[in-house]
C-alpha cells in the first residue's frame, strides 16, 4: 500500500517556491506578500494563521498577520478588507473562518477583490471553476489534485467517490475531479446505499468528518483514498478511514493512500502560498 505523504510533497513544492520567489524579488524589488485576517482568539484559527505566516517566511514571502478583536464589527473588517484590495503591496488575501456570530460570513468573502482572494472562496473564482475559467482554485481541493498527481494516480476515466458536500472541499474538488475527467459521485449524510456507492469507487475523498463511518471491507480492492477528515480518536488524531490502528486491515483492499495527519493538511497550507505566488506572478506581469 503506498502512503501519500503531503508532508513530503508539501517539502518539494516549498523548496522549488523559494528559488522562484527570490529571483522575482530580486527582479522587482519586493516579495509576494500574503495577508491574512482573523477575528477573535479561537485557539485551532489561532494556530492555523500562525502556521501560513511560517509557510510564508519558508518560501520568503512575507506574511502580513492581522489578529483582530471578537468586538471588531463587520463594519470596520469590511473597511481593512477595502485598504488590503487597494494596497498594491498586498497580493494575497483569505479571511480565517469561522468568522465570529455577528459578522456575516458571505458578505466579507464578496468584499475581498477576487483577483486576490487566496483562498479561492469568492463567488467569482467559484464561478469561474464551475465553467472552467482561469481562477484562484479553492486550498484543500488543489491539494488533494495534488496529492494525487503525485501519487501518479490515474484520475482520467475513473470513478471518483466524494464523501462530503461542502463549499470548502466536497463541492469543489468534484469539479476539479470534473476537470480531470473522471466520473463523481458526491456522497452526502442523506445518501441512500452508501456503502454501495463507495464500494464502486476507484478514487475515494473523504471529507465527512465521522470517523469509522466506513470499514476497509467496504472498499473496492485497490483503491485510492484521499483522506481529509481530521478527528480525535481515543486523544489521537485519525481520519474518516485512516488510522494507525487499522492499517493492516486497510493494506487488504488500498492501493494508495494519505495519512493523518501528514496527508492533506500540510498540502492545503502549501496550496495557499502556491496560489499567492500565482497571483503575485499574474499582477506583476510574469
Amino acid at each position: 500500500m503506498q502512503i501519500i505523504s503531503g508532508s513530503a510533497l508539501s517539502k518539494e513544492i516549498k523548496t522549488t517556491l523559494a528559488l522562484e520567489v527570490n529571483i522575482l524579488k530580486m527582479k522587482y524589488g519586493r516579495a509576494p506578500k500574503l495577508s491574512v485576517l482573523l477575528v477573535g482568539e479561537n485557539p485551532d484559527s489561532m494556530k492555523y494563521v500562525k502556521s501560513k505566516g511560517k509557510a510564508c517566511a519558508d518560501v520568503g514571502m512575507e506574511g502580513d498577520l492581522h489578529f483582530l478583536p471578537e468586538s471588531t464589527t463587520q463594519a470596520e473588517l469590511l473597511n481593512i478588507i477595502h485598504a488590503l484590495n487597494e494596497d498594491d503591496t498586498v497580493d494575497g488575501i483569505l479571511i480565517q473562518l469561522p468568522l465570529p456570530a455577528h459578522i456575516n460570513t458571505e458578505i466579507v468573502i464578496e468584499a475581498v477583490d477576487y483577483h486576490k482572494d487566496a483562498d479561492g472562496l469568492h463567488p467569482m473564482n467559484v464561478g469561474k471553476l464551475c465553467d472552467g475559467g482561469e481562477g484562484v482554485l479553492p486550498c484543500t481541493p488543489k491539494g488533494i489534485i495534488s496529492l494525487l498527481k503525485y501519487g501518479n494516480i490515474e484520475i482520467s476515466g475513473k470513478h471518483a467517490v466524494v464523501l462530503g458536500r461542502s463549499n470548502l472541499v466536497g463541492k469543489p474538488v468534484g469539479q476539479m475531479l470534473l476537470r480531470e475527467n473522471a466520473t463523481v459521485t458526491i456522497c452526502h449524510s442523506i445518501t441512500q446505499n452508501l456503502e454501495k456507492i463507495v464500494s464502486q469507487a476507484d478514487i475515494l475523498i473523504a471529507a465527512m468528518g465521522c470517523p469509522n463511518v466506513l470499514t476497509p471491507a467496504m472498499l473496492k480492492p485497490g483503491v485510492v483514498v484521499i483522506d481529509v477528515a481530521m478527528n480525535y480518536v481515543n486523544d489521537k488524531l485519525a481520519g474518516d478511514i485512516y488510522c494507525a490502528e487499522n492499517l493492516p486491515e486497510l493494506e487488504k483492499w488500498v492501493s494508495a493512500i494519505s495519512p493523518v495527519p501528514g496527508g492533506v493538511g500540510p498540502m492545503t497550507i502549501t496550496s495557499l502560498i502556491e496560489n499567492t505566488f500565482e497571483i503575485y506572478k499574474r499582477r506583476i506581469g510574469e
